[in-house]
């Protein structure tokens, strides 16, 4: 029988999860609402990446499975849970100003038997939230856990719209946070004291890490700055000086002579301590 794959949505805060979908009976498209097998229950979740054949190199890993499109009543349970969920965010908010408490209510999530809710919010310094757990179990008729999360996992349940013009990388696809650091950003030249190397998280943007590997394989191609050198001249020539700065994309080196000059010279044409290591990278390449 053949598999597919499906991207369901379970929380609407959340990206769509890949589930497995076996044979090809069942009629799903965008927005439908189907029922999924987590593990630990099954829930109903919005389809929000159309069915596609599950690739060979994929068989091998654990998807769960979409059992059946959700009935009447299970959309209506799941409608409402998700337009009390934004009712219970402007509660869960307004208890906790009239508290004087420094947080921000980022989101709340209504377990499936409405028992339980979880709020989500998030806050620079420790919060002393017992109180407020108090006044919500009360106003909201439910057992209320509290989670704090950062400001990278606020911005992404927020969403928004970065500098470039488009949907957070963090609110779209991306699936974990991986550890951004200055060295990227030095690596690729960039001013530190930029503040455009700040996400709309206040953290460095996601986005450095995507060409860091590329200015690390290129950067080991180059000299490092203040490394003695020899240029080729235009007759045949050589003429020593010393790496001043370099242009790594360009995989061009900005050379200065002793008479104060300086030249912006190819990799082809520069020679230095430990160039013969570094040509044999390059004719391997």
């Amino acid at each position: 029988m053949d598999e597919y794959l499906i991207g369901v949505r379970l929380r609407e805060v959340a990206q769509a999860d890949d589930y497995k979908l076996v044979g090809d009976d069942l009629d799903v498209h965008v927005g439908d609402l189907v029922v999924v097998e987590t593990g630990t229950a099954e829930l109903v979740g919005e389809v929000r990446r159309p069915k596609r054949a599950l690739a060979e190199t994929k068989r091998d890993r654990l998807y769960h499975r979409v059992l059946r499109l959700a009935t009447e009543a299970e959309a209506a349970a799941w409608r409402e849970r998700r337009e009390r969920e934004k009712r219970d965010i402007v509660t869960c908010q307004r208890l906790a100003r009239a508290a004087g408490m420094q947080m921000k209510v980022v989101d709340v999530e209504i377990h499936p038997s409405a028992r339980r809710i979880t709020v989500y919010f998030n806050a620079d310094e420790r919060v002393d939230f017992r109180q407020l757990v108090r006044d919500l179990a009360r106003e909201l008729r439910a057992r209320i856990e509290m989670r704090q999360i950062g400001a990278r996992d606020t911005t992404k349940t927020m969403d928004g719209i970065g500098p470039c013009g488009r949907q957070l990388c963090c609110s779209s696809y991306l699936r974990k946070f991986e550890p951004i650091s200055v060295k990227m950003a030095k690596a690729q030249d960039m001013p530190l004291t930029d503040s455009r190397l700040l996400g709309n998280c206040g953290r460095l943007k996601c986005c450095l890490l995507y060409e860091f590997s590329l200015y690390q394989e290129l950067r080991a191609r180059l000299p490092k700055v203040n490394t003695p050198c020899q240029a080729t001249c235009g007759g045949g020539g050589c003429m020593s000086g010393k790496v001043k700065s370099l242009r790594v994309l360009k995989e061009m080196v900005i050379v200065g002579f002793p008479d104060g000059t300086e030249a912006e010279v190819p990799l082809d044409q520069l020679t230095w301590e430990g160039r013969p290591h570094i040509q044999a990278q390059l004719e391997q390449s």
